[in-house]
């Protein structure tokens, strides 16, 4: 299983530890019951979970027309015009992914996403007589997997939908699948008719193959340790600034405001509590990480009170938009032409060599701040100190 930041909660399980932990957990109270068992739990390893998922999307997208990255560890395939066996395409990609990157995936091919995810889910709960692959594109096998996956199974079904569906006397999909679909949108959404019409067969959600930009990009973080001077806070503003506009670069956008705020524990009574946040009106709209981070740390100054023991900093980008996407006036600043250049230098310094490689001056290498990952697995596929050795 996997740990949220600074080690606190379980916020990922393999299914086989799904029995003994709950999602949320904080790992203090569930150490010795896992250690029982005989479950591994490890920090959170951003770098390596990126860079593997990359790799498990780059092999399906080589074998199929099209792709819809949905998730880290999970994507929407277009199948149109393969002519082979399904179930048996379907075992031959599960089995390159497997090859390449020791990874076991599931595999459900269906005629709508929803049934697609459905089988997804159906193809791990039959392991053992499915091999992780099912295939219900034929009527017969697709109505025998609605009949036997209870509604809160399906995809978009919440708790809050649970109850009132229940007591309407949907119980299982297949009783969602051939509700009225003009009644659902009337009585819950549009989303949910939605929903019951991939599941009677109907396709409804396209594939989405180019993410849309994001509205918003936020970077936040726990601090290792309580902080209560302002120099070591401005270092975190700073190098959760310099991440999210190195975001938001990356999706090609430009953002007009943004907003900085702290927090201190807000569950221990002993301790004085505070949150603050301040919202700054950036000169124009920019993607420069220098003018952003000192925005944040500015802001930071406003909100910022002595005496308290900070946890947390949080950057949100805000008021996103593309390039020529607005019209400012005539005499209005924007970005400069040098400005542009060094962040693209910047971007392919970092991209060859690691992430920062180049920051601002008021951003720390090893910051003693930095959150506490003491069960962190090696960057096997991105640290080339932490390659995995072989000794014969």
């Amino acid at each position: 299983m996997v740990l949220s930041n600074n080690d606190g909660c379980v916020i990922a399980r393999s299914y086989d530890a799904k029995p003994y932990v709950k999602m949320g957990e904080p790992y203090f109270q569930a150490r010795e019951r896992l250690r029982r068992h005989g479950i591994m739990a490890f920090s959170s390893n951003y770098a390596l979970y990126g860079d593997m998922s990359e790799r498990v999307m780059s092999i399906i997208e080589s074998r199929v027309p099209a792709v819809e990255v949905y998730s880290i560890d999970e994507c929407f395939a277009d199948l149109s015009g393969i002519r082979e066996d399904l179930t048996a395409f379907g075992r031959a990609l599960q089995a390159m992914v497997a090859q390449r990157t020791g990874i076991p995936v599931g595999v459900g091919i269906a005629r709508t996403k929803t049934l697609a995810k459905l089988a997804n889910h159906m193809a791990k709960q039959l392991l053992e007589r499915t091999g992780g692959v099912i295939d219900i594109t034929q009527d017969f096998e697709r109505d025998w997997v609605l009949r036997n996956t209870p509604v809160k199974e399906v995809w978009g079904v919440g708790r809050r939908l649970l109850a009132p569906l229940n007591a309407m006397g949907i119980r299982t999909a297949m009783d969602l699948a051939r509700a009225e679909p003009r009644m659902l949108r009337d009585t819950f959404s549009v989303v949910l008719e939605k929903t019951a019409r991939e599941l009677a067969g109907t396709p409804c959600l396209a594939l989405e193959e180019a993410q849309a930009p994001k509205q918003e990009i936020c970077c936040s973080r726990m601090f290792g340790d309580r902080l209560s001077e302002l120099a070591p806070i401005r270092q975190a503003v700073a190098t959760y600034a310099g991440r999210a506009a190195e975001k938001l670069r990356t999706q090609g956008s430009l953002c007009k405001q943004l907003r900085v705020s702290i927090r201190t524990g807000m569950f221990n009574p002993a301790e004085r509590h505070h949150a603050q946040g301040a919202l700054v009106e950036l000169p124009y709209p920019t993607n420069d990480t220098l003018l952003i981070t000192r925005a944040a740390t500015r802001a930071l100054e406003r909100v910022f009170r002595e005496g308290y023991r900070y946890s947390k900093a949080e950057v949100l980008l805000l008021d996103l938009r593309q390039p020529g996407q607005s019209s400012d006036d005539l005499f209005a600043t924007s970005q400069s032409p040098q400005s542009d250049r060094l962040m693209t230098v910047m971007d392919q310094i970092n991209g060859r060599y690691g992430r920062g490689t180049m920051r601002s001056g008021n951003v720390p290498l090893n910051p003693d701040w930095a959150m506490r990952r003491e069960l962190l697995s090696q960057s096997y596929t991105t640290r080339i100190d932490q390659l995995w050795v072989v000794r014969a």
